[in-house]
């Protein structure tokens, strides 16, 4: 599934400028595809991110987010979480999972609802109450430093910051009973 940006919108001469249309198309990713993925690109704020919507209402499952990586691998590690969950795997906070990218690790997070607005705007026109559970797919560098971990690259903390109240990892203890 691809995701819709503001280039992708206007390439595909969709003008998805007001909210009706925006959840229009998400709703019909969804009925389609079984969830809509949006993409938001990196800008002086920050990295760019990609998050799903409608997982929670298709399938029970919680919407994700990931973090600075680019915008297909965004997607494809989006729709691989949703077609997995929505056949029945769980995934554990903290818990490594290496078979969504041959070589590389991701692990779980769940999200905090404070971040909702800025990493899930969208979802909202879905659920206006902001009522949805969420996790963050969190990938380490190639080198396999996480974010949180001393010797990671300069800066990859904030170009992938952990979405809980505290910034770091708090469903599990890095090192401990989690990357």
């Amino acid at each position: 599934m691809s995701a819709v940006t503001a280039e992708t919108a206007f390439h595909n001469g969709h003008e998805l400028d007001s909210d009706q249309q925006l959840r229009e198309w998400i709703v019909a990713q969804a009925e389609q595809r079984g969830n809509a993925v949006v993409a938001v690109p990196a800008d002086e704020q920050g990295a760019g991110y990609a998050f799903t919507v409608c997982a929670w209402a298709m399938h029970g499952i919680p919407e994700a987010v990931v973090v600075g990586l680019p915008q297909e691998m965004a997607t494809v590690l989006l729709d691989a979480y949703v077609d997995r969950a929505a056949t029945g795997e769980r995934f554990e906070f903290g818990g490594l999972y290496d078979d969504f990218f041959d070589g590389v690790p991701v692990t779980f997070e769940k999200v905090a609802p404070g971040h909702y607005p800025e990493f899930f705007g969208s979802a909202f026109l879905v659920y206006p109450e902001g009522d949805f559970p969420a996790v963050q797919i969190i990938v380490p560098t190639p080198d396999g430093f996480w974010p949180w971990n001393e010797g990671a690259p300069e800066g990859f903390a904030q170009w992938q910051p952990v979405l809980t109240v505290s910034g770091e990892p708090e469903s599990w203890t890095p090192g401990v009973d989690g990357p």
